[in-house]
């Protein structure tokens, strides 16, 4: 876990905590679309979760999305009962987690993120998320990223 860097370390305490086994792995390259993920992991591109931070009614919130295809914003809106929804600033991802884009975890952040599911990721045996910097990533099921994330599952597409 020393090789780890600093906010791979806090997210894999955090996943100790919660019971989760999950070996956080540091890719060569950095992995922070999900094609470069799925293309260093081996894996399909729907099995990458991609943590996105957006502002929903001047709140972050962050939504764990397939990667097989992009949140709609309208959706997202309706789905979780907000007048407005935009992608948050990098400013705000960095405040409200603690990690920069391209590496958000679903977990790891100072404060507990009001978080959402996609319901595609249902679909994955093993879903890929970031590990807190752009060069990790960890291996979930859909199961332990709810139980880390307290997340409700919705439709973002």
């Amino acid at each position: 876990m020393s090789d780890l860097p600093e906010r791979s370390r806090l997210v894999q305490r955090h996943l100790a905590d919660a019971g989760v086994e999950a070996e956080i792995r540091v890719l060569p390259d950095s992995a922070r679309t999900a094609p470069e993920a799925a293309a260093a992991i081996g894996c399909d591109v729907a099995a990458i979760a991609n943590s996105l931070v957006f502002v929903a009614d001047g709140a972050p919130v962050l939504v764990m999305t397939s990667g097989c295809h992009r949140a709609d914003l309208g959706a997202l809106a309706r789905s979780i009962g907000a007048a407005t929804v935009a992608m948050a600033p990098a400013s705000v991802v960095r405040e409200a987690t603690g990690q920069a884009i391209g590496g958000v975890a679903p977990v790891g952040h100072p404060s507990r993120l009001r978080t959402y599911i996609d319901e595609d990721l249902r679909e994955c045996d093993v879903i890929w998320a970031a590990a807190g910097h752009p060069h990790t990533v960890m291996p979930l099921t859909f199961d332990s990223l709810r139980l880390l994330t307290g997340g409700e599952v919705i439709a973002v597409a």
